[in-house]
């Protein structure tokens, strides 16, 4: 039995044979052409082509794994658009007297070099989104039929990595589990399995050694460990795990329609973060009481333009409706630093997390806030939305919020427009400034929710991007609940409440400190409700409540 530990992206437990995908570079011969036009020519007819192919994979991927995810190949299509990109293509042609396929391979080779180059670790995956369509422009150069990934049965995928373009075109019926040696949080392969809920593995250095292809495998997505020709004593242990785990789903599934209320009867809360009106299913399923964060910016991120005012009414206004009622809660705009829009033309900025983004942008851009704010409101009218502002560090900027928002109110009562008057308005608190000034922001708003993603980032001073900070930051910092829980209070003061939408909401092993400190709603992904929920009604806060505070100072 040989044993490979990777990092678990995730959870679950999978059995089957391992089926290894090696991607296999074209091999491109360098020639030199005489008639540079007939090949520049030759290029753009590929160069349509490629289009053609990535369309037809975005619908294809709509259907199955949902807009979000099918996004990347609307934004390989954006790359096949990229001026830089096509003019060094071109360039490589006229100047250089390269075959096209060559001139493409140069091209891509540069720019993923750069892309792996940089800090950011999402532009660092975009590197192999540039291999992704050199590969496919050079198939097309060479007349050869592009490679899909297919499978006779029911196997573990050992890869590499996945190209985008591979991993729509799967037999997702037969897939048991992905195992990498590359990629991360946010590689492909990890979103298509946390979609498909099935388990993933990533870092697993060694899993793409000849010898494992068709062996049985067995894959812990809890534990990142993949044992190969596993022995029984392997096989009896890892299948008593896997009983155990699918036992607790079932009865987790049970508690569907069960109030999340602790043992002393206080009830939580308990909502969805979503990005996408796609994703209101989840909800559903998982039985959230509403949406505790719709992230707005993903209409932005997957077009090539600002989108309208009536495109930005037509979303929220079908997340209202289909929400039947249930609060949906919609964050604008935030955008910057580890997300960004090419057409807003931002500055490059040294540390773009410390920069303009989120509200920042809004403000400084009053247009597209308004255009947004308009949106919304007009929407509100078919549903319960409230609106949520990212980033906010002082008063004066939730008092030019709202004054915006007033403007925006008078002109659709000028047009006889609906809208609800009473619409709430909340801010998240994501910096040590918001939460030490926290009691004068509660006077100006209707909730705060805690986004602790940012409040860890920026109270550690530890950029959430950078994997090598990794060990260095404690999610359970002192400091951290400490402002959480001043938060919480000084919103219980002023008779707003608060709630956490960021990553620590899921955390099982926050949610007692949480609710002691009087939390009175946690946000998390749609499938972590129900064992949060099981949490929630096993804890009795009056007993534990001054042991857990104490503990804080």
């Amino acid at each position: 039995m040989n044993t490979i530990t990777g990092k678990p992206v995730c959870g679950g437990i999978a059995f089957g044979k391992l089926e290894l995908i090696k991607n296999e570079t074209s091999c491109v011969q360098r020639i030199r052409v005489n008639d540079t036009k007939k090949e520049t020519e030759r290029f753009e007819a590929a160069l349509l082509t490629a289009k053609k192919e990535l369309d037809d994979l975005y619908k294809k991927a709509l259907l199955e794994v949902g807009e979000e995810n099918a996004m990347i190949f609307d934004i390989h299509q954006m790359m096949l658009n990229d001026v830089d990109f096509l003019d060094s293509i071109k360039s490589n042609i006229t100047n250089q007297k390269l075959n096209a396929e060559s001139a493409v391979a140069m091209t891509a080779d540069n720019f993923a070099q750069m892309f792996s180059s940089m800090d950011d670790s999402y532009m660092q995956a975009r590197a192999s989104d540039v291999k992704d369509i050199s590969e496919r422009l050079i198939s097309i150069l060479s007349n050869k039929k592009s490679t899909s990934v297919t499978s006779g049965g029911n196997v573990i995928i050992g890869a590499l990595d996945l190209a985008p373009s591979q991993t729509v075109q799967l037999d997702k019926s037969k897939i048991l589990a992905f195992i990498t040696e590359e990629g991360s949080n946010n590689s492909h392969t990890s979103i298509l399995a946390r979609t498909m809920n099935i388990p993933a593995i990533i870092g697993a250095k060694g899993i793409l050694d000849d010898s494992f292809n068709g062996c049985d495998v067995i894959a812990d997505g809890y534990s990142g460990k993949i044992y190969i020709n596993p022995d029984m004593s392997t096989v009896l242990k890892m299948q008593e795990k896997k009983l155990k785990s699918e036992e607790k789903m079932l009865l987790l599934s049970k508690l569907k329609g069960v109030k999340p209320v602790t043992k002393d009867g206080k009830e939580i809360l308990l909502y969805a973060n979503i990005g996408s009106e796609d994703d209101l299913v989840s909800v559903y399923e998982n039985d959230a009481m509403g949406v505790g964060l719709f992230r707005s910016e993903f209409i932005y991120l997957e077009r090539k333009n600002y989108p309208t005012e009536d495109e930005q009414f037509s979303v929220y206004k079908n997340v209202a409706q289909k929400a039947l009622g249930k609060r949906v809660i919609i964050r604008t705009l935030d955008i910057g630093a580890d997300k960004q829009v090419d057409y807003f033309d931002m500055p490059e900025e040294e540390n773009p997390a410390m920069g303009v983004r989120a509200i920042r942008i809004c403000l400084a851009r009053p247009l597209v806030f308004k255009t947004q704010l308009r949106a919304l409101l007009r929407a509100s009218a078919y549903g319960k939305i409230a609106i949520m502002f990212p980033m906010i560090t002082s008063v004066g900027e939730i008092k030019k919020i709202k004054e915006i928002l007033e403007e925006e109110k008078d002109d659709l009562r000028k047009d006889s427009i609906p809208f609800n008057e009473d619409i709430e308005i909340g801010i998240m608190i994501e910096t040590p400034a918001a939460a030490i000034i926290s009691d004068l922001l509660a006077k100006e708003v209707d909730f705060f929710s805690i986004g602790t993603n940012d409040l860890t980032q920026y109270t550690l001073a530890i950029d959430r991007q950078n994997d090598a900070a990794n060990a260095f930051c404690d999610v359970h910092h002192t400091a951290i609940l400490r402002l959480i829980k001043t938060t919480v209070e000084n919103a219980h003061k002023n008779k707003i409440w608060a709630g956490i939408c960021g990553e620590l909401a899921a955390d099982l092993n926050l949610t007692e400190t949480f609710l002691a400190m009087g939390v009175d709603e946690l946000s998390v992904s749609p499938s972590l409700i129900l064992p949060l929920k099981q949490k929630i009604l096993d804890v009795n806060i009056s007993k534990i409540k001054d042991d857990i505070l104490q503990s804080l100072y």
